[in-house]
């Protein structure tokens, strides 16, 4: 039980400090300013350099690839379109529990505006519990509960294509009025919540990275195919990326060479001058609601193994926020299917009032309650009985934690 009269001790230290941290990232963001007034007229330049010494840098700087002065309006979606979303949820294993096994969820939604036609909204349950799915990842170090994220993430992708797949041999629409748009001619965008980015794919052993990378660009690929504009949303970015390009500006050598200049200190190092400040918090300044940044793309080392599904991505004032938008390269490359995916992006946020409605319904049918759970388990239960096991339960720990005498 939290103590509340020993934690408001506490709390006239944390807002003297959070009055502190105000002031200097005002500073901060004055200075990221002028920084990137100064860059732009040297961006050439710099990306020549970024170029020429990408293999020394100690740090990811994502590249621009339109001129830092771009602010560029959005329009609002047509009355006619479709937005797809996915997201999961999960049971973890545990020993404690009467079975050690884990349950994914992907909650799917189909929104059609202005078509007449009727939403989809549910979820699509998948329980491993052979061993192979239970301990494949221990051969490379990998705790299951890990893996299960991981497998999360691909279950994700999947589905989305799979919905994208769905639509088009759906043949339920039959119009006989010309006025009634087509299947395809209303524009369409897949969304998911996060970033495209797998960074969590870096550390891991190629072996292991084979089992979850190919899959999810395969259904990425299954959408380019389909013409339809993937996003990935994210809220509430941490992501310094753009502003780590800015470094090669104030980097005081020569040549940004940080692995001889600057070995193993890079985050203290004398270019980083604007540290903690976000990509966002500079954007949020700059940025009227409804106009993007420029276009960057990002320099993550682990984008080499994503081919032409590599990330690029810009900054979108929603009105609420400044929200870091991902696309693959393919849509950021097709003017079309980028005015496409970022219109309907901002629709959905205002529809959401603040945040996707997609995304936030899929979520809704994703997430795992404490009486789902307890469900999950009294249906896993009876099928125990049913196949005639014998000492069903949980642990006497878990029992007892249930069950408290205060």
């Amino acid at each position: 039980m939290l103590d509340l009269i020993k934690l408001a001790r506490q709390m006239q230290g944390i807002s003297q400090h959070l009055t502190a941290e105000s002031i200097a990232s005002r500073k901060r963001l004055e200075l990221a300013e002028r920084l990137l007034n100064e860059v732009q007229e040297r961006q050439a330049e710099l990306l020549e350099k970024q170029e020429t010494w990408s293999d020394r840098l100690g740090f990811a700087a994502a590249t621009p690839i339109e001129p830092l002065s771009t602010r560029t309006p959005i329009a609002l979606a047509p009355a006619f379109h479709t937005v797809l979303a996915t997201d999961g949820s999960q049971i973890a294993p545990s020993h404690h529990e009467i079975a050690y096994c884990y349950l994914l969820n992907v909650g799917r939604v189909v929104l059609h505006y202005g078509q007449n036609r009727y939403p989809l909204l549910d979820s699509l349950p998948e329980v491993f519990y052979r061993p192979e799915d239970l301990y494949v990842s221990r051969q490379w170090g990998i705790r299951t509960e890990e893996w299960m994220g991981y497998r999360r993430t691909v279950s994700e992708a999947v589905v989305l294509a799979d919905l994208a797949s769905s639509l088009e041999r759906d043949p339920e629409l039959d119009f006989t009025d010309s006025s009634t748009p087509s299947l395809f001619s209303a524009p369409y965008l897949a969304m998911v919540d996060g970033s495209l980015i797998h960074w969590f794919l870096e550390p891991l052993p190629a072996e292991a990275r084979d089992r979850i990378l190919p899959p999810i660009l395969e259904a990425w690929e299954r959408l380019r195919q389909a013409q339809i504009p993937l996003v990935g949303y994210i809220s509430a970015t941490r992501s310094g990326e753009g502003l780590n390009f800015l470094r090669l500006h104030t980097c005081p050598y020569p040549n940004p060479d940080c692995l001889t200049h600057c070995p193993g200190k890079t985050e203290d190092a004398p270019c980083q001058v604007f540290a903690p400040l976000r990509d966002s918090a500079l954007w949020s300044l700059l940025l009227e609601p409804g106009e993007r940044s420029p276009l960057w793309r990002s320099s993550a080392r682990i984008l080499d193994t994503y081919g032409h599904h590599r990330i690029f991505f810009c900054y979108l004032n929603v009105g609420s926020e400044v929200a870091r938008v991902e696309f693959p390269a393919w849509v950021a490359e097709d003017p079309e299917l980028l005015n496409t995916a970022l219109s309907l992006t901002l629709t959905q946020v205002q529809k959401g009032y603040g945040y996707p409605v997609a995304l936030a319904e899929a979520h809704n049918q994703a997430v795992v309650r404490g009486g789902d759970r307890a469900r999950f388990f009294a249906l896993l239960e009876r099928e125990m009985i049913r196949a005639g096991l014998q000492n069903i339960g949980t642990s006497y720990k878990e029992a007892r934690k249930r069950g408290s005498i205060a």
